[in-house]
């Protein structure tokens, strides 16, 4: 008894459940058909798919939807970028060949000079002394070779006595020429016109051999120094044209020429380092910037350019699609510089033809015939449609009554 009760059961569900399937269908389907959303029949002239079977648009014997673009001309340049660095014409650290006290500095920090100003004094009093001591030894020397040459004029002397005082008078005048140079390097002078740095010392300091006194610069010109990759070393040249940006001066462009090319090949990163120089306008730029380059390799002001979503790749080679009397043909292209979402056709096509741009996937074969879509008109929700909206007033009310 208990095995037929749980069998009626049971068949009692799966009838319940085949109605409530059933009215859940008519209910959608009345739902479908009020907000003008139903198919009906694909006879039916108002159907959506209606015109879209074999021969309609978009159907598989019809022509595909697509968007195009045409070929342009465009101004492309070929670059390639790099890092590098800023460096003044002319710089060194001036330093002292002796020691001694400063008695003068003749320079402040930052303050420009001009070649061969005093910019450091030492304490020249020893120098300055022996300096005088061998001037009057010359004195005298002079004095001896004069009296012993014209003894020996008149045998009065032997010749080597002449000889003698003549080897000593160019001992003294040696003395008296290295005696010169040491009071002239108790002062150190400026090598060329340029900018001083901040000094490290003060009046009354003691400085030693070789200690360093301050930075000179003549950064009215800066070298621009660049590392290339060695791959570019047959396609760069002398005089090349550069674009220089700095990040510390983000609202300024520069431009400079390639000037030379180091001899040699770092090993380490396996570059080129390539040299230029730029004018210091205002004097803003400065030693040890950071440089951000684009070096022009070539370029070319009436290249055929295309947008990118037209280009198609098939194994090794490139394609694009052209529009031809409203069919569109696969056609081989070569490729050249990419920039800014456009790409560069060498090959293959002409300024003012069309390519397609969109739903080229659709597109089977050769010569398929296509319906160019306008990519600019509106879409979404509230845009204007061409399409039915739903099937006749009929129609709904044929459902409603079926779904009741």
């Amino acid at each position: 008894m208990k095995l037929a009760y749980v069998g009626i059961a049971a068949v009692g569900l799966v009838v319940a459940g085949f109605f409530g399937w059933k009215a859940q269908q008519r209910a959608d389907q009345l739902a479908i058909a009020v907000d003008g959303k139903a198919a009906p029949a694909a006879g039916n002239p108002g159907s959506p798919s209606a015109g879209k079977g074999p021969g309609g648009p978009g159907g598989p014997g019809g022509p595909v939807g697509v968007e195009v673009a045409k070929a342009s001309i465009l101004a492309v340049a070929e670059e390639v970028t790099a890092t590098g660095s800023l460096r003044a014409r002319e710089s060194v650290v001036l330093r002292s060949e002796i020691a001694g006290r400063i008695v003068q500095l003749g320079f402040g920090d930052s303050t420009r000079v001009k070649r061969g100003a005093i910019l450091v004094s030492l304490d020249a009093a020893l120098p300055q002394a022996e300096l005088e001591q061998t001037k009057a030894e010359l004195a005298l020397a002079r004095s001896n070779f004069q009296r012993t040459v014209e003894l020996a004029q008149k045998n009065f002397v032997s010749e080597r006595a002449r000889d003698e005082a003549a080897a000593n008078l160019k001992v003294v005048e040696a003395r008296l020429q290295l005696a010169q140079a040491r009071l002239a390097r108790s002062q150190i002078k400026a090598p060329f016109d340029g900018v001083m740095g901040l000094r490290n010392v003060s009046i009354g300091d003691y400085l030693r051999e070789g200690a360093d006194i301050a930075l000179l610069e003549d950064n009215a010109i800066m070298k621009v120094d660049l590392r290339l990759p060695e791959r570019l070393l047959g396609r760069v040249t002398k005089g090349q044209k550069i674009d220089l940006k700095f990040d510390a001066l983000p609202t300024e462009n520069f431009t400079a020429n390639i000037e030379a090319l180091d001899v040699s090949v770092d090993t380490n990163g396996r570059s080129v380092l390539a040299r230029s120089s730029i004018t210091n306008r205002g004097g803003v730029l400065r030693t040890g910037m950071f440089a951000r380059a684009s070096v022009i390799l070539s370029s070319r002001p009436q290249a055929i350019v295309v947008p990118e979503e037209a280009i198609v790749p098939i194994g090794a080679d490139v394609f694009v699609f052209k529009v031809v009397e409203n069919k569109a043909l696969r056609t081989k292209v070569k490729l050249g510089i990419r920039k800014d979402g456009k790409v560069e056709v060498t090959e293959g096509l002409l300024d003012g033809e069309q390519v397609v741009i969109a739903g080229q996937i659709k597109l089977r074969g050769e010569g398929g015939d296509i319906r160019i879509i306008d990519a600019n008109r509106p879409r979404g929700p509230g845009a204007p449609s061409n399409e039915p909206k739903g099937p006749p007033k009929s129609d709904v009310e044929s459902l409603k009554k079926g779904a009741s």
